[in-house]
């Protein structure tokens, strides 16, 4: 008899979402696609499966390796799947990105020290 788990219990068991109900509102949000098309959170996964996982601004593609209904530590979870290593790639270069963005956009001007106000007063002042 082969082994069954449904599509929600499965993205809780290898780590993708904290909790089963978050898992279920991805799936019914679309954000998870079975070998291409929308699945329900109920849907019975087999070995082999693939699975594109929006999450946030991430996208996963996996491919499934085992079936567990039950969550395990996260080296226990990573062996349920098997990631696409372009995907991989594409993903990590698209958070190197992203980070780089967000350090970028923490650079915000100083305030004006006394000197600076100073001269910004003279400016102001000068008769045109």
């Amino acid at each position: 008899m082969e082994r069954t788990v449904r599509v929600d219990k499965w993205l809780w068991a290898a780590r993708f979402f904290k909790t089963r109900s978050k898992a279920r509102a991805a799936i019914m949000g679309g954000k998870v696609q079975l070998d291409g098309n929308r699945v329900k959170p109920g849907r019975i996964l087999r070995m082999g499966d693939e699975l594109v996982i929006q999450r946030g601004e991430e996208q996963f593609t996996v491919s499934v390796r085992l079936l567990r209904d039950r969550r395990g530590p996260a080296d226990d979870a990573r062996e349920m799947y098997f990631e696409d290593p372009k995907a991989k790639a594409q993903r990590e270069t698209e958070a190197e990105d992203r980070a780089r963005d967000r350090a970028l956009s923490r650079e915000r001007p100083h305030r004006p020290s006394k000197r600076d106000r100073r001269q910004l007063i003279r400016f102001r002042q000068k008769p045109d």
